[in-house]
C-alpha cells in the first residue's frame, strides 16, 4: 500500500488513546523483521532511521532509506518513515527526498535559547516541505549556573510548563519527554513517572513521545499510553533479540558461515519482539 505519513498515525492513534509504535532500522533484516511483526500483530508501524545508523551506513541516507520505502510500500499494513534524532542540519534536508513523512530534530544538548531557535528553524525548514516534527526536552537548566540536563540522562524530567512554551515558540508537532526511560537499556527495569505523564498531557496540546522504551516492561508501557503517551520509540530491543539469536545460532552450529542462516534467524527474533510490544501499544486504554 502506499506509503502512510508518522503525522496521521499517530494522531489516528490518539483519537482511540492508543500509541504508535516506532522501531529504528539499521539492516535489511530490522525492516523486514518490523513490517512482519506489525502484519503479524494487523498494527500500523513507523520506521525510523537513526543520525546513528546513517553514520553507521557509510554516511548515506538513501541505500537504507530506498529499501525501507520499498519494502513499506508492499506491506499489508500502513508503514511510515521517520528520521530519528537528527543533529545535522545537512541531514534533515535530505529527509523529505528520501521518502521520510517526518523529522525527529535533536537539539536538547543545547542551551534552551539556542535549542529553541535551532528547532524553531528546523520546524520553520520541515513545515515548508511537509514534514511533521518532533523535538525534545529534558530539563532546560540555568539554575545555579547549571547546564541543560539531556532528556535521557538519570534523574532528567521535563516541566510541564516549560515544555508548553518550547512548544508553542518552537512550533513542533510532537515532543519527546523525560518521565523516567533511558537510551539503550538492557534491562526492562524502568519506572516512568506517570504522574508527570499525565501533567505533560493536560498542558501540551501535541502528542507526547516516548524515547528510550526498551527498558519499560509492558505494565509500564500500557500505563503510560493510558495516560497520554501516543508515539514509543523501540531500537535496543530489537538490537538484543537479533544478536541473543545469532549467539545462539552460531554457537549451536560453530561451523556455520553462511550468513543467511544466523541473519534469518536474527530476523525471526526480531519479529516476535516486535508484535508483542504492538499488542501492548495497541490495547485500548480503560
Amino acid at each position: 500500500m502506499p506509503l502512510a505519513t508518522t503525522g496521521d498515525l499517530v494522531t489516528r492513534a490518539a483519537a482511540t488513546r492508543r500509541a504508535v509504535a516506532a522501531f529504528n532500522i539499521i539492516t535489511l533484516e530490522h525492516v523486514e523483521a518490523v513490517i512482519a511483526g506489525a502484519e503479524s500483530a494487523a498494527t500500523p508501524v513507523v520506521l525510523q532511521v537513526s543520525e546513528n545508523a546513517v553514520k553507521y551506513r557509510c554516511g548515506r541516507l538513501f541505500p537504507l532509506a530506498r529499501a525501507a520505502v520499498a519494502a513499506a510500500e508492499r506491506a499489508a499494513v500502513p508503514v511510515a518513515l521517520h528520521l530519528d534524532h537528527v543533529r545535522s542540519d545537512a541531514l534533515l534536508r535530505q529527509a523529505a527526498d528520501a521518502g521520510f513523512s517526518s523529522v525527529m530534530y535533536d537539539a536538547s544538548r543545547l542551551p534552551y535559547a539556542e535549542n529553541l531557535a535551532a528547532t524553531r528553524a528546523a520546524a520553520d525548514w520541515a513545515h515548508a516541505r511537509g514534514l511533521w516534527i518532533e523535538a525534545e526536552l529534558g530539563q532546560v537548566g540555568g539554575k545555579n549556573g547549571q547546564p541543560p540536563l539531556d532528556a535521557h540522562a538519570p534523574g532528567a524530567r521535563t516541566d510541564p510548563a516549560e515544555a508548553r512554551a518550547f512548544v508553542t515558540d518552537s512550533g513542533v508537532d510532537a515532543l519527546a519527554v523525560a518521565v523516567g526511560s533511558v537510551h539503550a537499556m538492557t534491562t526492562r527495569t524502568a519506572a516512568l513517572d506517570h504522574d508527570l505523564v499525565k501533567r505533560l498531557a493536560g498542558a501540551l496540546e501535541v502528542p507526547l513521545v516516548l524515547h528510550g522504551s526498551s527498558g519499560v516492561p509492558d505494565g509500564e508501557l500500557a500505563a503510560a499510553v493510558a495516560n497520554g503517551i501516543t508515539k514509543v520509540n523501540v531500537g535496543t530491543a530489537l538490537n538484543i533479540a537479533m544478536t541473543g539469536a545469532v549467539r545462539e545460532f552460531l554457537a549451536a552450529r560453530p561451523g556455520a558461515v553462511d550468513p543467511r542462516g544466523y541473519l534469518a534467524a536474527g530476523r525471526e527474533a526480531m519479529v516476535h519482539t516486535v508484535a508483542g510490544i504492538l499488542r501492548v501499544l495497541d490495547r485500548p486504554a480503560a
